[in-house]
């Protein structure tokens, strides 16, 4: 008999599968709120615990099959290739580190924005960068190490100045051209591109512009806490590398092979490491990487018996019943990619999963198939946007060393697009796509 061979299984939906999620959520969330300590359960163990319970109350299979099903989920292609680019950013962030690149991009960014532009300038540079690469992780990691350095030199709070990066990361991530979510959305509705950006570009530029201004008025209290020291020109040079092939829509794994590369090649130029130091800190900001593996592993492999129990099929069940006219649709199809999303905490396998469904509910109840595609789009990336356990989340915590959580509060972008994106649907805007 092949212990490695599952035997296909089709489980009707069930509400109970998603009580994982709610142990993970009462444990980690819930616990952290009442002891108002967000370091007091670690991550890893709330993942630990609802892993257990999720193998435990599988049915249908023999407990070597519940594990290897878990597994499967673990070893995911879009988990798999979301691990190989943690590695190479914890490379790429701790050698930066260690040659004076963090640092000196810092400074130049101080001289170049005056105190009261600080805010609104990352946030815009945020959204920029994820706009030109389509990818919210890669601006993440590109950012979050010079937002840190910022937040150290300024009396802006660390959690702030990363929720600001990760706010305008979405921003793109959202309505990029070569996002995969935006290609996820207009496949499965069956529409153009620039069509599905023209509705996005009216939902979303609007909370982006709503930001912006807060960060402009909020900025004018931003006073820096100590001088601006000499710029290393050349040491600027890892993250102009980044941005540049990033911008230029490179891959996200060549963009951070090339950076690890240049921190090493400028590094030993400048004395600031040899060879053997560059190798050392490599190796340290690789290991530094090994929680946010390891909770990525358990919330893939929890996620996938979710999936496997029926809980994905019991949302798309049930959300859809009731639905009677062009409003509740839209409301329909964006509940159903959010709870998706809660149960993924992936956002392109979110709108895969519903895709077909929302197509059905927009051919059936006469929904714009661009606004459909912009509400698959905008709800995933909100809901992605603010939970604890997405990798966009826990990259940046990783990088900063904050407790996921800490950061949720000053998420105001995905928050405010949610907002402008609920109201589009009951106000009906934009009137000629609703």
């Amino acid at each position: 008999m092949d212990l490695n061979k599952l035997t296909p299984i089709i489980n009707k939906p069930n509400g109970w599968a998603l009580m994982p999620l709610v142990v993970f959520l009462c444990l980690y969330l819930v616990t952290s709120l009442i002891v108002n300590d967000f370091y007091k359960v670690p991550i890893t163990v709330a993942f630990l615990v609802a892993s257990v319970y999720a193998v435990a109350t599988t049915k249908g299979l023999s407990l070597n099959d519940r594990i290897l099903q878990y597994s499967s989920g673990a070893a995911n292609k879009n988990i798999m290739l979301m691990l190989w680019i943690f590695i190479l950013a914890g490379a790429f962030a701790q050698s930066a580190k260690a040659m004076g690149a963090i640092d000196a991009t810092v400074n130049l960014t101080l001289l170049l924005l005056p105190d009261n532009l600080l805010l609104a300038g990352i946030f815009l540079a945020s959204c920029f960068i994820s706009l030109s690469i389509g990818t919210s992780v890669g601006t993440i990691v590109a950012l979050t190490p010079v937002a840190a350095g910022i937040a150290m030199k300024t009396d802006v709070s660390l959690p702030f100045m990363t929720a600001l990066v990760i706010g305008g990361a979405f921003f793109g991530d959202n309505l990029s051209f070569i996002s995969d979510t935006t290609i996820a959305a207009t496949r499965t509705q069956g529409c153009v591109m620039r069509d599905k950006f023209r509705v996005n570009f009216l939902i979303a530029v609007p909370a982006a512009l709503l930001v912006f201004i807060y960060y402009i008025i909020y900025g004018t209290q931003v006073e820096s806490a100590s001088e601006i020291h000499a710029i290393e020109w050349g040491k600027v040079i890892p993250y102009l590398i980044v941005l540049g092939t990033a911008i230029a829509g490179m891959n996200v794994t060549l963009v951070l092979l090339l950076g690890v590369l240049s921190t090493g090649i400028i590094g030993c130029i400048y004395g600031s490491f040899d060879l053997f130091g560059w190798f050392a800190s490599m190796g340290e900001g690789i290991t530094g990487m090994g929680e946010l593996i390891i909770i990525t592993l358990m919330a893939g492999g929890m996620l996938e018996l979710i999936r496997f129990n029926g809980g994905v099929d019991y949302i798309l069940h049930h959300l859809t019943r009731h639905v009677s006219n062009k409003r509740g649709a839209e409301l329909s199809i964006a509940a159903l990619v959010s709870l998706a999303n809660f149960c993924t905490a992936n956002n392109t396998i979110a709108i895969i999963t519903v895709g077909p469904l929302a197509n059905n509910i927009a051919e059936q109840f006469r929904v714009d198939k661009r606004k459909s595609a912009s509400i698959l789009d905008t709800f995933s990336c909100v809901v992605q946007g603010l939970i604890p356990y997405g990798a966009q989340m826990l990259i940046a915590a990783e990088l900063t060393k904050l407790s996921p959580i800490s950061i949720i509060g000053y998420l105001y972008y995905p928050i405010i697009l949610g907002i402008v994106a609920l109201l589009s649907i009951l106000l009906r805007y934009p009137k000629r796509y609703s």
